[in-house]
């Protein structure tokens, strides 16, 4: 049976499972502000953190224990109700966006990032690229020395 106008995603999974990774994702989500998952998984992630977000907004107590019956983390939820609801108490809705990143080597799967609209991203990576940079620099000063030694040896075993 083909699933038009099917409204949820099943990942080939059941039930528990599929729930168990959307837990997972949107605690992610909450935790880290952006995550890189699969395009699918990145649209299905964006309707449950969408309307968590909906409902820590109205910031009673039993907004709070809905959230901890769908989301049973106590720092994610603390984190929805306290910041986040307050961040984007003047917004309606879109509060994530998916940034598509093309096909993943292995398996051509379509990768996204998901993240919050308010997410800064700090810049990590050029630190990493220099480390990289200088790494490669002293990596091809390093072999030159090592081939030398290794064929002196070599050649020294052949005598003996």
């Amino acid at each position: 049976m083909a699933s038009h106008r099917r409204r949820v995603r099943r990942f080939s999974r059941k039930t528990t499972a599929k729930v168990a990774l959307l837990r997972g994702l949107v605690n992610s989500l909450i935790e880290h502000g952006r995550i890189k998952t699969t395009l699918a998984k990145a649209k299905e992630t964006k309707r449950h953190v969408e309307k968590a977000i909906t409902v820590a907004k109205r910031g009673d107590l039993n907004s709070r224990r809905i959230l901890l019956s769908r989301y049973p983390n106590q720092a994610s939820v603390s984190k929805l109700m306290d910041v986040m609801a307050g961040q984007f108490k003047d917004r309606q809705g879109g509060y994530t966006r998916i940034i598509k990143l093309g096909a993943r080597p292995g398996d051509s799967s379509e990768m996204a990032f998901i993240e919050f609209v308010d997410y800064k991203f700090d810049g990590a990576a050029p630190e990493k690229t220099e480390k990289k940079v200088a790494k490669k620099a002293t990596a091809k000063a390093a072999p030159n020395k090592a081939k030398t030694t290794k064929s002196k040896s070599k050649s020294a075993s052949a005598t003996a």
